[in-house]
């Protein structure tokens, strides 16, 4: 199972938000790129980097520093947060992400999804965020009335092949993931799903490797300590 250290920008700066609410915001470090390297230099694979001012706002204002972030690790980068449009699609590519992560607009927008598999193939993954088991959109701020899994499903026959589940109701909480979800989505669809959301422990870890998960993204339980890098990918 591939750990997915989370890097969360805004403003320039790297924060952790609580259930995704801009009024739940704590500031882990003036400098994003050393975050990066420091996690790299603990042995990571893989970054996961959300552009939060792009996810909210609709507009992308850290494209330096996302550029910046790649060209100063050797591990590939996955990135979301306002990639819209298959321009945004290929900007992004064009900094030397490894990964797009597409939301909202996947939803919204009719033909989209379809048109970046055909043109980027396994350069694509969706993050279907969810609360209650119903599909979230705009930043967190909609719920909508898709449930998660038959959207995972349409998914999956349209070719997708990496897919990022969050709970947010566990987002930023330290509650341990959502692993009855989680183990339902395992079982209904055949792609690399990565969990997301409530990872608060080397034990929460353990478990999800006992699903299978192909990865786990981790955010605030690493910026608190209560899970040091190093020890569970050693």
């Amino acid at each position: 199972m591939i750990i997915f250290p989370a890097i969360d920008i805004k403003g320039g700066k790297c924060v952790r938000l609580e259930q995704g609410r801009l009024d739940r915001e704590t500031i882990y470090g003036e400098d994003p790129v050393q975050r990066a390297k420091l996690w790299e230099s603990k042995g990571a694979l893989y970054l996961h980097i959300v552009d939060l001012d792009g996810a909210f706002e609709g507009v992308r204002l850290n494209r330096s520093i996302i550029k910046s972030i790649v060209d100063n690790v050797s591990i590939p980068v996955q990135l979301g947060g306002g990639i819209r449009t298959i321009n945004d699609i290929k900007d992004v590519l064009s900094l030397g992400v490894q990964r797009v992560i597409l939301g909202t607009s996947v939803v919204e927008e009719d033909g989209f999804l379809e048109e970046a598999l055909f043109k980027y193939g396994n350069k694509i993954a969706v993050s279907i965020d969810a609360k209650n088991g119903y599909v979230a959109l705009n930043g967190w701020t909609k719920i909508s009335d898709i449930k998660a899994i038959y959207f995972g499903k349409v998914l999956e026959n349209m070719g997708l092949k990496t897919l990022i589940y969050t709970d947010i109701s566990k987002d930023g909480m330290l509650q341990g993931p959502n692993l009855e979800e989680l183990k339902v989505l395992k079982e209904s669809l055949d792609i690399n799903i990565i969990a997301s959301g409530g990872v608060s422990s080397a034990d929460d870890v353990k478990l999800l490797k006992s699903l299978n998960m192909y990865g786990a993204i981790i955010g605030k339980a690493l910026y608190t300590g209560n899970i040091k890098l190093e020890e569970i990918l050693g």
